[in-house]
């Protein structure tokens, strides 16, 4: 008698329509090996996905959190990462102006930015460039190295599994560039 009501909840619970799978996605990863310095340059795109729109004009804030790493390549043996950073964004909407702000929270140094348009503010959540990733000096010029970059949206800066179900946050998987070396090829 229970398994029957258990089974007859579960397949109610399985025959509801889940929550809106938000599309984000990393798109143009590039990475510069210059004279001094690695530096990381990527754009993420659906960066508020509608499914947090109504939250986020309510006054919830949506928090973007990317994380880029540096790993040195090796083919017979275990990959190290060289260095981590992570760089975290927020976004609010002011009900009273009616003007979205970006703030930068960690991993970099910059002014808020306030603009009317949702649109404006995505592009400016989205777009990452992220210097001195690592002094180029400290890199060994025979081996090969790459840069991994992993980004998520979440609603209060929430992002879990359960919050992801719910459709409150969302993340990327990782996107990896090509090896790298540190001499130049010409």
């Amino acid at each position: 008698m229970r398994l029957g009501a258990l089974l007859v909840v579960a397949g109610a619970a399985l025959a509801l329509p889940g929550a809106a799978v938000a599309e984000i996605r990393i798109s143009n990863l590039s990475v510069f090996l210059n004279d001094l310095d690695v530096t990381v340059q990527v754009v993420l795109l659906g960066a508020v996905p509608p499914s947090l729109h109504e939250s986020l004009h309510s006054g919830v804030a949506t928090h973007v959190r990317f994380n880029v790493e540096l790993w040195q390549y090796s083919r017979f043996w275990v990959e190290r990462r060289i260095q981590t950073r992570a760089v975290e964004r927020q976004l609010t909407y002011n009900v009273l102006t009616k003007e979205y702000k970006v703030a930068s929270l960690a991993g970099e140094q910059r002014e808020p930015y306030l603009t009317k348009s949702l649109r404006e503010a995505q592009r400016v959540l989205s777009d990452l460039r992220v210097a001195r990733l690592a002094p180029s000096s400290t890199l060994d010029a025979q081996e090969l190295y790459y840069v991994r970059v992993r980004a998520d949206v979440s609603l209060g800066g929430v992002n879990s599994w359960v919050s992801r179900m719910a459709g409150d946050a969302a993340e990327t998987p990782w996107v990896q560039s090509s090896l790298l070396t540190v001499n130049r090829s010409q």
